[in-house]
């Protein structure tokens, strides 16, 4: 009996893996925090000291603002870009925000 559990639980998995068509959005761009955001040509993103969200806040964003400066009049892009400055629970919570 409990081989049988297991062999469901391993088939439940992998219908999640392989997904088959059924996701909780049904739109992709409802997964984009920006919407429409405009890269410019050649731009890559600046190496960032990761944010793991056991120091100062204040400081990681004084930081990010000033390696960024150049983009510091495109929001969308400052915006989008800073979850590359995040790791670990850091990272979790910014890509749990919703779309106000």
């Amino acid at each position: 009996m409990a081989e049988m559990g297991k062999l469901d639980h391993l088939k439940e998995r992998l219908r999640a893996i392989e997904g088959g068509g059924d996701y909780a959005f049904a739109n992709i761009e409802e997964l984009f925090l920006v919407p429409n955001i405009i890269t410019p040509p050649k731009f890559k993103v600046p190496d960032f000291d990761k944010y793991k969200g056991t120091t100062c806040p204040k400081n990681h964003m004084k930081i990010y603002y000033r390696k960024m400066g150049a983009y510091s009049k495109d929001e969308k892009l400052l915006i989008h870009f800073f979850q590359e400055s995040l790791t670990r629970v850091a990272v979790t919570w910014y890509t749990n925000l919703e779309l106000s």
